[in-house]
């Protein structure tokens, strides 16, 4: 709404200067010359206004590079101008008609030549002081730029009430629309997985502890690439770190130089950490692919593979830990029940 209230603002403004300009000493007196003038300068604004509409993917450094352009180059121009000044002629001399190109020709080569600086300079700005490189900052922390696997996941936003990530939480809009791409699929499954990220998605934007930025600007190297490219690119560009569950978006970030917080495997670290020789108490609920194992699981859902623990299926025992196994899969623990121990427990339902 202020765009257009803007707009018509603007297009009332350029009529106004069209009459005033056609009541003014300068246009010659012809019944077409106020038409003329009154239809180019509407003719001027719709255009304006129209290539505003089109040019969707605009970018602040890069208009803040054309803006500085224009400064510099003008004030260069005023200042080269003052000091050519000496070999102008006469001004009553009927030569002196040329210093006003001169000075159009300077102005107009000294812009091209500021902007063009500046566009191909933009991300390092060093051009108000000396070796002084700027950068944007969000809350003077680099930003987590989520991934659609790990909003689908739903961990993110337990993870983030704890409040161990104090960053700021980045949403793409392309993450946004390949979530709802995901809700709308034909198949079952993936339309509650879709949804299921939404819901997680107004979750995160619903805590007001939690700080989540909807990220809607794509530059022009985004049109046509796969969305976890654009996650990289989008992370390079913010300074920002990707948060995903996806192994092989891990590896292309890594790739580029971008780091990346994996949810599996800050899971994984948060687990118990179980030593050889260490005792541990747990549940045999189904036999093991070798003869004589007994399978349990521990209440983080690490599986433990027991030794000789067969035929305690469905009871409690002591089991000595004799290895941890590290996989992508997660922790497996392996153990050994020593027989002779006289550890065997009933099942819990059995004492009832």
């Amino acid at each position: 709404m202020a765009l257009i209230i803007l707009r018509v603002i603007f297009v009332l403004s350029s009529a106004g200067l069209a009459v005033r300009l056609i009541n003014s000493d300068v246009m010659p007196r012809h019944w077409i010359v106020p038409w003329i003038v009154l239809l180019g300068t509407m003719a001027l604004a719709v255009g304006m206004i129209f290539a505003d509409v089109m040019l969707r993917n605009k970018r602040l450094a890069t208009i803040t590079s054309v803006y500085f352009g224009l400064v510099i180059g003008l004030f260069l121009t005023y200042v080269l101008d003052l000091a050519l000044n000496p070999l102008y002629p006469d001004p009553t001399a009927g030569s002196a008609l040329w210093r006003p190109w001169v000075q159009l020709v300077m102005g107009l080569f000294l812009c091209y030549m500021c902007i063009s600086v500046l566009l191909q300079t933009k991300d390092d700005f060093r051009f108000i002081i000396p070796y002084v490189e700027f950068s944007k900052e969000v809350k003077s922390r680099r930003p987590y730029v989520l991934d659609t696997s790990v909003v689908i996941d739903g961990r993110i936003a337990d993870v983030a009430k704890t409040n161990i990530l104090d960053n700021v939480l980045i949403m793409p809009r392309f993450v946004i629309a390949e979530l709802q791409g995901i809700a709308d699929s034909s198949d079952r499954t993936r339309r509650s997985r879709g949804r299921r990220g939404l819901d997680i998605m107004n979750r995160l934007r619903e805590d007001p502890k939690i700080e989540l930025e909807i990220h809607e600007e794509e530059s022009a190297d985004f049109a046509g690439k796969p969305v976890d490219e654009k996650l990289v690119l989008l992370a390079k560009e913010l300074n920002g770190k990707i948060v995903t569950n996806d192994y092989n978006l891990n590896k292309v970030a890594q790739l580029h130089g971008v780091g990346v917080i994996n949810l599996n495997d800050m899971a994984n670290a948060l687990k118990p950490v179980f030593m050889a020789g260490e005792n541990l108490e747990i549940r045999i609920l189904k036999v093991g692919e070798e003869p004589g194992q007994g399978v349990g699981y521990l209440d983080d859902g690490t599986m433990v593979v027991v030794e000789a623990g067969r035929e305690f299926v469905g009871k409690s025992v002591e089991v000595t830990v004799t290895s941890v196994l590290q996989t992508s899969a997660g922790r497996m623990i392996f153990g050994k029940h020593e027989a002779d121990s006289g550890s065997a427990k009933s099942n819990a339902g059995e004492g009832a």
